[in-house]
């Protein structure tokens, strides 16, 4: 099963993600993580990719497709893949598709974590990190995970935040990017949306509302997913 998932910063796309992945026993894709083993392993992309971070510009998808071709090629992806962070456009999202259909490699599903802007927002400005361990929720800004008179919910221990969290400027950045509707991430959900209504509902398209919480956006997903 090969998916592609999208959704906003503060959607709890990671949590999904993680779902999805132990459902089908398949990899989690993170371009972030393409990026650092191929400059590590010191990869000829590797390399050119270095160069551009280097000089704090931008790598070209020239060179970012191919490094997640690769990847999407390696053994632990016979069964399946679940692509996570790109495409990130409208631009990628058409050289995506190109590059898996010249490799002859399918894509089953993409799922759309919906969100409203205020709340995505509002919810990474919500997030506190118990200091004892960071994967126990704790968010000022959800009634299901609020914190304990300012104490973990989990553990009684004391909360901290992290600084990009409170970036308004930073959010926002990354928000427009994402719900841009003529170049950026969602015009990159609506081509696959278009791609599949042209295909006869390939690849599945999912919309998931993002509102409710962890467990109910979950049950959906397995319904949805069945």
């Amino acid at each position: 099963m090969n998916i592609l998932f999208f959704g906003p910063n503060g959607s709890g796309k990671g949590t999904q993600g993680a779902i999805v992945k132990e459902k089908f026993n398949i990899p989690h894709i993170e371009t972030g993580v393409i990026f650092r083993e191929n400059i590590s392993k010191g990869t000829e992309l590797g390399k050119e990719a270095k160069g551009y971070i280097d000089r704090g510009e931008l790598v070209p998808d020239s060179i970012t497709i191919p490094m997640i071709l690769d990847r999407l090629k390696q053994e632990d992806c016979a069964d399946g893949w679940l692509l996570d962070g790109f495409p990130r456009n409208l631009t990628q999202a058409q050289e995506l598709d190109k590059a898996l259909k010249n490799e002859g490699m399918k894509l089953d599903i993409v799922i759309e974590m919906v969100l409203p802007r205020e709340i995505a927002k509002g919810r990474i400005m919500g997030r506190r990190l118990c200091v004892n361990d960071n994967n126990h929720p704790n968010n000022v800004n959800i009634d299901a995970i609020k914190p304990d008179n300012g104490k973990c919910r989990v553990c009684g221990a004391e909360l901290k935040t992290r600084s990009d969290d409170q970036d308004e400027a930073a959010i926002d950045k990354r928000h427009n990017i994402y719900y841009d509707t003529e170049t950026g991430t969602t015009a990159a959900v609506n081509f696959f949306k278009a791609l599949s209504e042209e295909s006869g509902g390939r690849p599945r398209i999912i919309e998931l509302d993002g509102r409710p919480g962890v467990k109910e956006v979950s049950d959906e997903l397995m319904s949805k997913l069945q």
